[in-house]
């Protein structure tokens, strides 16, 4: 079969904005558009016909023809025309079509025009800001990753407390454990051990002085062999609350450049792409929930939700996440930010000998979208 057309597809076809970025693409075709689809119809209609005298799939085209009926042959040639021509209309009208089209057949009649519309949703068209202007003034006003010395001592001040509950909460439980008429499993609890009568209760012990920060001392922290000295301790303590303050520091510096676009960014979304994130995070809370060994119903259950009520929860931070996205897509564009291609195949086949059952056009999709995100935020990180 050809696939060759000879149809205008601009001129046949008009498009009319809708509400929720969506258009509705509407035309008609020539009656000799669906006759070139008459065989391959009669093919497929044909693959599992069964009639007495005859092999499946091997009836002879008069004869189907006429089990099948004429409307029957004709719908198939219809849906097959339009499958045919619907990215040529997209292309000619220069469309960025997203999701599933719904097709609403007008006008379907042997020898006659098939007459039709199609609604879609696109990509929505909008306006950056001045995402430079923004990305500049966030970027001059970025927290230090530095670790003061009153933050290291306060972080220390924490670990020795938590040191300190936690030994009470030990000795309490041996005490309890040796009393004769302790029933099994009658341990304490951070609320029964402030109604103990043996020792200080919570609030006395939280007003008592640390112990000294000594050599000795510090042996006793973290893992056997962690730590050596105190200078050791501290040293390795700075260190990880730096990287910990760094991770959070871009976090929340990469979520203050992008609000930032956002909020100067009017976006129609289509509701298609609000639902895309949602079954996203879906998918992710399911996977979640999975290691953990529970089901998601038993968790609805015990969080006494619907996903219906999450759902609706959920709306702003999927409108967020869909705005963003489209944002991202639109800098690449204007700044010309592609991903690198080696990093894209070299991650792809990474996550292929991960799960060998992923299809490679998606995953590959994938890395390609997360690594473009990262080239445009590090551009926006940039920005002086």
């Amino acid at each position: 079969m050809s696939n060759t057309h000879s149809v205008d597809f601009k001129e046949a076809f008009s498009v009319e904005k809708l509400d929720g970025s969506q258009v509705k693409i509407s035309g008609e075709l020539p009656y000799a558009e669906l006759e070139s689809e008459k065989k391959a119809a009669l093919v497929a209609l044909g693959k599992n016909v069964e009639l007495d005298g005859f092999r499946k799939g091997n009836v002879p085209t008069p004869v189907l023809e006429k089990h099948l009926g004429e409307m029957a042959i004709l719908g198939e040639m219809a849906e097959r025309a339009i499958a045919h021509s619907y990215p040529h209309v997209v292309e000619a009208h220069e469309l960025e079509v997203i999701g599933q089209p719904q097709i609403e057949v007008k006008k379907l009649a042997p020898n006659n025009p098939l007459e039709f519309s199609i609604t879609v949703a696109v990509v929505p068209k909008f306006e950056l800001p001045d995402y430079n202007a923004v990305a500049k003034e966030v970027n001059a006003n970025r927290p230090s990753d530095e670790v003061t010395d009153e933050e290291l001592e306060e972080k220390i001040k924490e670990i020795q407390k938590q040191k300190r509950a936690y030994e009470r909460m030990q000795e309490l439980a041996q005490k309890n454990a040796d009393k004769p008429e302790a029933a099994e499993g009658d341990l304490p609890t951070p609320e029964t051990v402030e109604k103990a009568d043996e020792g200080p209760t919570a609030e006395e012990l939280e007003k008592m002085p640390l112990p000294e920060l000594t050599d000795e001392y510090v042996k006793t922290l973290g893992q056997p062999g962690q730590f050596e000295t105190v200078d050791d301790f501290k040293s390795k303590l700075r260190e990880h609350l730096e990287t910990e303050k760094q991770q959070q520091n871009v976090a929340k510096h990469r979520a203050d450049i992008t609000d930032g676009i956002i909020d100067k960014t009017d976006i129609n979304l289509p509701q298609i792409l609000i639902d895309s994130e949602i079954n996203q995070m879906f998918a992710q809370m399911e996977e979640d929930i999975k290691r953990s060994d529970l089901k998601m119903e038993d968790y609805l259950a015990h969080i006494k939700k619907t996903r219906d009520d999450l759902k609706q929860e959920w709306m702003p931070a999927a409108e967020k996440r869909a705005k963003l996205q489209l944002v991202l897509n639109e800098i690449a564009k204007k700044e010309e930010i592609t991903p690198d291609k080696d990093a894209v195949e070299a991650q792809t086949q990474e996550l292929l000998e991960r799960f060998k059952d992923a299809d490679k056009h998606r995953v590959q999709l994938y890395v390609a979208s997360v690594l473009l995100n990262e080239a445009v935020m590090k551009s926006l990180e940039e920005a002086k």
